[in-house]
């Protein structure tokens, strides 16, 4: 929904936050959802249910410990808001609504699972995503108030980044992983750091791609699999200008400058650099782990999600940026960082390297086998 807002340009057709229009965010009209506004406010109705459902998971990662914090933080809530209808009565709906949500924490409070709560290390993930999501939208907020282009791309990142990690605690907290095989596998200990760079340098795409995109400059080059016709356009000021003038007057697209087409290629090569990287790790993985292997099964998806990825980017240049396929490649990306970051992650698991190995030790020429106590305890 935040590929749409920006393919469709409508990222400041609402112009004020953390007010629709001037409307209360959750009373805004529904016969006022038209054109690029319609785009704009469902994004943030939509982040607006992802930071609620967040805050929700990392409240059920703590279990019965979350109940007294409801408690109190539901109290503080009702307080706070009917506080705040006394000494700010012009905005009576905002502070009943704070009290409303006071009300649902308290009962929450006493009504919350007794599920014991998560591993620490798991908690703090949790944590980690509370706190991300509300950096995201106050990142979307500032976006608008700011008018800080820059701010944007913050913004994409770390909606790739918080997609991941939330994709982690899901992955961490599945019978999958809990049955993963830990095994010694020393010789394909490559496939570790495979996966891992690769999964950076999809995320350094993404950034490239954000930064093109949060600056307006349309179709930086038109063509495909050409630039201009050529292998490396000419990035001169005459041919800039020329760039320019025909954009204008054939697409009315806005200006471009050199360092804009130079970035557009530096895009392209990345991509083309990944390609190869992920077509190559399906292989090595297929001829070294074989078909049955999670990894290879990991590798083999990734491989096609990143062959729809080229298509869709080649797609975005032949139609012109329809914000639907735009829309689409910036989807595909977020599923190919997110398919190679699990897979890293998975990696790390299944080709570990155990803490301790069998020792033979000679004594009185009988050999005896000396295990840890970790792998007796296993």
């Amino acid at each position: 929904m935040g590929g749409l807002v920006t393919s469709h340009g409508a990222g400041l057709a609402v112009p004020d936050w953390p007010y629709t229009c001037g409307y209360n965010m959750f009373f805004f009209p529904i016969s006022k959802w038209v054109g690029g506004v319609f785009f704009e406010h469902t994004h943030r109705l939509a982040a607006s249910l992802v930071g609620f459902l967040t805050t929700v998971l990392a409240l059920w990662l703590f279990g019965h410990k979350s109940r007294p914090l409801l408690r109190w933080l539901g109290g503080i809530f009702i307080a706070a808001g009917l506080g705040l209808c006394l000494v700010f009565p012009a905005h009576r709906t905002e502070n009943l609504l704070l009290s409303g949500i006071g009300v649902a924490g308290l009962a929450a409070g006493f009504f919350w699972p007794k599920c014991e709560p998560a591993p620490k290390w798991l908690r703090v993930l949790g944590i980690v995503a509370f706190v991300a999501v509300a950096a995201q939208g106050v990142l979307g907020g500032l976006r608008v108030t700011q008018l800080k282009d820059q701010l944007g791309i913050f913004h994409a990142t770390l909606a790739q980044l918080f997609f991941l990690l939330v994709c982690a605690i899901a992955l961490f907290q599945t019978g999958f992983w809990r049955h993963l095989p830990i095994r010694a596998e020393e010789d394909r200990h490559y496939f570790r750091i495979f996966f891992s760079i690769i999964t950076g340098l999809i995320l350094a795409q993404l950034i490239l791609g954000a930064t093109m995109r949060h600056q307006h400059a349309g179709l930086a080059i038109p063509d495909f699999p050409a630039a201009y016709g050529k292998l490396w356009p000419d990035t001169d000021s005459a041919a800039i200008a020329r760039y320019n003038q025909n954009r204008f007057e054939v697409f009315a697209y806005n200006p471009i400058t050199a360092a804009q087409v130079e970035l557009q290629m530096v895009h392209r090569i990345l991509a083309l650099v990944i390609f190869t990287a992920i077509a190559t790790c399906a292989w090595r993985a297929w001829r070294s782990l074989g078909p049955a292997h999670w990894l290879t099964r990991f590798a083999g998806v990734w491989f096609g999600l990143v062959l729809a990825q080229v298509f869709l980017g080649a797609a975005t240049i032949w139609t012109g940026k329809s914000a639907d396929i735009a829309t689409a490649h910036v989807a595909c990306g977020a599923l190919c960082l997110v398919t190679g970051g699990l897979a890293s992650i998975v990696s790390f698991r299944l080709l570990s390297t155990p803490a301790s190995q069998f020792v033979g030790v000679e004594k009185n020429g009988v050999t005896s086998l000396l295990v840890s106590s970790s792998i007796t305890a296993k």
